[in-house]
This record gives C-alpha cells, structure tokens and sequence, in this order.
C-alpha cells in the first residue's frame, strides 16, 4: 500500500511540473515586454533595440503627446508594436513626481478617463480595443477600488497591475485578466537580473511579463546595455521563448484556459 502511495505522488508531482499551457510553436514559455509612460528614451533607445531584433512590445500611453510625438508613436504602432492605455494624466497617490492625486477622484471619474484616452488612441493607431495598465499600479481611486466597475464597463479586456520578480504566472485558469501581475523593474537592474527572470519564467513553463519605464534615460531607469542584453537572449532563446505583446498573450492564455 505504501508503495502505491509513493508511486500516487511522484506521478502526481510529475503532472503538477508539466508546462501548464501549451505555447504556440512548441515554445516553452511565453515573455512579455511593456513598457510605462510614453517615454522618449522608449522612443530613442528600446524601440530600435527592439526592431533590430524584430521582437513586438507593448507601450502604455498617457495624454502626455504632442505633434512631435504622435507621429512617432503612430509609427511604433505601424511596426506591429502595441500601443495601450494607461489613462490621460497618470493619476497616482500624489507624490512629489506624481502631480495627479488619485485622491481626488472616483471610479467613475477614472473610467470617464480611460475611455477618452482610448478614443485617443483611436486617432492614434486606429484601433478599437487598447489593453490597460492601472498608473502607479494602484487599483483604486479616491480610497475606493475600481477594478469590479471597470470590468463591467467594458470598456478595457486586459490590465496589468505590478509585482516583483517571483510573478511568473502559471495558474491562467484562475488569472483575472483585469489584475494582471507584472515584473516592475527597479533603478539600474542587470542583464544578469533580466535573464535570471526569464530562465525562472521559462523553467515553470509560464508567462512573464516585465514593466519597463525608461531605458538609458528618463527615470526608473534600466541601462541600455541591460536592456540591449536581454534583448539579445531573448533573440538567442526564440526557440523556447515566446515574445509576445499584451494583447497577444492574454488573447492566447484566455482562449487556451477555456478550452483546458
């Protein structure tokens, strides 16, 4: 009896440590790559770190564009990038580098908010459906949580919250995709600690999914050559790792937890 039991576990442990979703192309794990903010070094150092490589990010937008900067980011859009919403002026509990106190708002002021900015990026890109990225991370406004409101909006399908680097999300039948956990990146990481991310993403067979702000300028700051190095495993590892937008991920892990 007691070896059944044995045999009952060690099976069992080998079912739980198979991958749990099956990726496209017999990839391992799927990485995702966003970036906060709208920022020129996004513009001027990530983008053409990324386009030589031909690997797709997304870009959480703000109403902070002008006529310089739309036609760049018009552009980014054209090159297969994502171009998604991260409301019109980046309310956050105010802050010295905050000026927008979320404090001062409600529900359905934020989501009056998100909807503009998604008819902005409608002018921008001619898209009709933008994913979200909650500013700061935070998931209320005013002291009062407008996740279940803006899910019944309808008016976003997908939103990324934060995280640390142990959020590698396995469980997709039980992810909310309104609460989407993310790798939030500190000032000055390594390629080492970018890497080590993906080799823990990929070792679980899951999805990981990094916030960026700037990249070799700009604040939070991750060096070029960090981001130049990770870029270059990414391309290195294509045979295993998924590079994915927002959208094109939560597309696939939605579709593929109702059909498991």
């Amino acid at each position: 009896m007691k070896r059944l039991i044995i045999v009952f576990l060690l099976t069992a442990g080998i079912v739980k440590a198979q991958p749990p979703i099956k990726w496209p192309h017999h990839k391992k794990a799927v990485i995702v790559l966003t970036y906060d903010d709208g920022l020129n070094s996004q513009l001027n150092i990530a983008i053409p770190q990324l386009d030589s490589a031909n690997l797709k990010a997304t870009f959480f937008l703000t109403g902070d564009l002008n006529y310089e900067t739309i036609p760049k980011w018009r552009a980014v859009g054209k090159k297969g990038h994502e171009l998604a919403n991260h409301t019109l002026y980046h309310p956050c509990i105010s802050t010295a580098d905050n000026p927008v106190g979320s404090q001062h708002y409600t529900p359905k002021l934020i989501l009056e908010e998100i909807s503009i900015m998604n008819n902005f990026l409608f002018a921008v890109d001619g898209k009709t459906s933008h994913t979200y990225a909650y500013p700061c991370t935070e998931t209320s406004v005013g002291g009062k949580s407008y996740v279940d409101l803006l899910r019944k909006s309808g008016l976003i399908k997908y939103a990324r919250i934060g995280g640390d680097k142990d959020a590698v999300i396995t469980d997709f039948k039980n992810l909310d995709p309104l609460l989407v956990p993310s790798y939030g990146l500190e000032e000055n990481i390594t390629a080492d600690q970018l890497i080590t991310y993906v080799k823990n993403v990929r070792k679980k067979g899951g999805m990981g999914i990094f916030m960026f702000h700037g990249v070799g300028g700009d604040y939070i700051t991750t060096p070029a050559q960090s981001h130049k190095k990770l870029v270059e495993y990414l391309v290195k590892n294509r045979k295993d790792i998924w590079v994915a937008t927002f959208q094109q991920a939560m597309d696939y892990v939605s579709k593929a937890a109702k059909n498991k």
